[in-house]
C-alpha cells in the first residue's frame, strides 16, 4: 500500500518535493496556457514542455505520453507527461483510465516515489477526483510513495472518504 503525503500546488509545493523519482503530469489537448502543475513545471523547465507541444511531438490527445529529464532544474529527475484528450470532455470514467494508466506506466518505469496533480474537469466534483485516485491510481501504483499535489478541495473530499 502506497503512502500518501498532500503538498499545495504551486512553486512552493513542487520545490518541497524530496525522495521523489518521477514527477506525473497530465496534459489534455486544450490545454493551452498549461494549467497548475503543468505550467509550473513548464515554467522551472523555462518552456521546454510548451516547446514540445508547439512542435507537435506530445500534443496531450488521449493516450499520449512524454518522458522529460528535469536536467537539475526540478528536484525529481524524470518527469512522465500524459495526455488528457480534451479537458473540457473529461469525466469520472476517462479520469479514472487515466491514472490507471498512468499508475501501470510508472510501475513498470520502477518508479519507487512519484508526484502528481490529479486532474481537474469542468464536469468533475472533487469527491468524484478523489474517488478515481484513490479507487484506481493508488491500487495500480506499485511504488511505495504518492506526494500529491492537491487543491483545498481535494484535500477536503480525500479526508471526508477516509472516515
Amino acid at each position: 500500500m502506497s503512502q500518501t503525503q498532500t503538498l499545495d500546488v504551486g512553486l512552493e509545493g513542487l520545490d518541497a518535493l524530496t525522495g521523489v523519482d518521477a514527477l506525473c503530469l497530465f496534459v489534455a489537448e486544450d490545454d493551452r496556457p498549461l494549467p497548475s502543475s503543468a505550467g509550473y513545471v513548464d515554467w522551472r523547465l523555462c518552456g521546454a514542455l510548451s516547446r514540445v507541444l508547439q512542435g507537435g511531438f506530445f500534443t496531450g490527445v488521449k493516450d499520449d505520453w512524454l518522458l522529460l529529464p528535469s536536467d537539475g532544474k526540478l528536484t525529481v529527475p524524470r518527469i512522465f507527461v500524459v495526455g488528457l484528450g480534451s479537458r473540457k470532455r473529461l469525466d469520472a470514467a476517462s479520469l479514472g483510465e487515466a491514472l490507471a494508466g498512468a499508475a501501470k506506466v510508472l510501475s513498470r518505469a520502477k518508479v519507487e516515489a512519484v508526484a502528481l496533480e490529479v486532474p481537474q474537469g469542468s464536469s468533475l466534483s472533487d469527491s468524484a477526483r478523489a474517488e478515481a485516485y484513490q479507487r484506481q491510481f493508488l491500487p495500480a501504483f506499485k511504488g511505495g510513495r504518492v506526494s500529491l499535489l492537491a487543491d483545498k478541495g481535494l484535500v477536503g473530499s480525500l479526508s471526508s472518504r477516509k472516515g
